[in-house]
């Protein structure tokens, strides 16, 4: 669709647009009514911060490309992962042992697999340097959009190979956290029938919570400043350190994915220190909603039209992202872990640092924190992992 043929163009118009779904989503989410209650019982308030933002997309309402959606992902991401990193109770998370992590490399390994697998099935109807595309697919699945850049720039993935791929990884990848957002409703009857002792969550969950309850303070001007001069502030900061000279830098090991590393380390040390008394005020709430807006951009870069260009590689990435879950679902049965661990597992792969933390507060809303742990795994990981994907499927192409 053209440019000029968009309703909202304008940035802020955008971001009001944007603004006006997360709160009237949500205002909705809590009306007591039988009706509404059940339908986002199945179909959260998440799953339509990405949803509707797409369906305005396809409908020409707001474009697929814009300058807010950058800043939401440079600059409004952090500072709300930052928010929810000073509220983590450290300890409590400890008791969780782990068998998260065994969950998440389940999830990478079925990634490695089958991104050849499926590239082999399909590849009599893929263009003729579709492997690079699987090299650079398998960076965006263990790990982030971080490592894909990495894969393009090492597997030379051309432009008219990238551009599906792109594709591929926004409508599966996007599908694929909706499912798991909804299974959050069956996690007790999973858990039952994979005989998983979710006490531990459970409890560790509870004893957040309960923290909280018994600190919860109003949430008041002087406060107020303070948890948006820790998050938009503080986030700022670390971006800026973590793009000066003397820090390291490579393809993986970028601005982007040292801001998150560093946030995460900051966000820990802080959380042992009053400054995670901002939670009692609704530091992490405040968090919540910066990564609500970032995940109705994300929303509004796909564009359900063009499914029609790639048919070729949306099935692929379906048959690949099967076997991921085939894998995890496995590992699970074998260690009798809970759907949980599952979630925080795949989405550290699949989604990495922005949608993790997202997934894990749906199935146990003070344990964010879990997730975006797993999205830092899978940037550490994601590299090698990726390289072995992309050097399989160039082995079955012949290259």
């Amino acid at each position: 669709m053209s440019k000029d043929m968009v309703l909202i163009q304008d940035p802020m118009a955008i971001f009001a647009y944007l603004s006006a779904i997360v709160g009237i989503v949500f205002m909705l989410s809590t009306i007591d009514n039988r009706f509404l209650r059940t339908f986002f019982r199945y179909a959260p308030p998440l799953i339509w911060m990405y949803f509707l933002p797409m369906l305005s997309t396809t409908f020409g309402i707001i474009p697929q490309s814009s300058d807010l959606y950058s800043f939401l992902s440079t600059y409004i991401l952090p500072a709300g992962l930052l928010l929810l990193m000073i509220s983590t109770n450290v300890p409590a998370t400890f008791k969780l042992g782990g068998k998260a992590v065994v969950l998440f490399l389940a999830g990478t390994f079925g990634v490695v697999i089958g991104g050849p697998i499926a590239f082999a099935l399909f590849q009599g109807m893929l263009p003729e340097e579709a492997w690079r595309g699987v090299g650079a697919l398998a960076g965006s699945w263990i790990g982030g959009s971080a490592n894909m850049g990495a894969m393009i720039e090492a597997f030379h993935t051309p432009d008219d190979i990238l551009s599906p791929v792109i594709l591929t990884d926004t409508l599966v990848g996007i599908s694929w956290m909706g499912v798991m957002i909804a299974l959050a409703n069956f996690q007790d009857k999973f858990n039952r029938w994979n005989g998983a002792d979710n006490s531990t969550i459970k409890q560790v969950n509870a004893d957040i919570a309960t923290d909280i309850e018994k600190n919860i303070k109003p949430l008041q001007l002087p406060q107020l400043f303070g948890i948006l001069g820790v998050g938009v502030a503080g986030s700022y900061i670390i971006r800026v350190f973590a793009d000066m000279d003397f820090i390291p830098k490579s393809d993986v090991m970028n601005t982007s994915t040292w801001t998150f590393i560093l946030i995460t380390a900051v966000g820990i040390a802080l959380s042992f220190t009053k400054v995670r008394n901002l939670e009692y005020y609704g530091a992490s709430k405040i968090g919540y909603l910066g990564i609500y807006l970032f995940l109705t951009g994300i929303g509004a870069q796909a564009n359900l039209a063009d499914v029609v260009q790639a048919p070729q590689f949306i099935l692929m990435g379906a048959v690949w992202l099967a076997i991921h879950i085939i894998c995890i679902f496995i590992a699970a049965r074998l260690l009798k872990a809970p759907l949980f661990f599952v979630a925080v597992g795949s989405q550290g792969n699949i989604g990495g640092t922005s949608s993790a933390p997202i997934v894990a507060s749906v199935f146990q809303p003070a344990l964010a924190p879990v997730g975006l742990l797993m999205g830092i795994l899978g940037n550490i990981v994601g590299t090698y992992a990726a390289l072995l994907c992309g050097q399989l499927a160039r082995m079955i192409a012949g290259g």
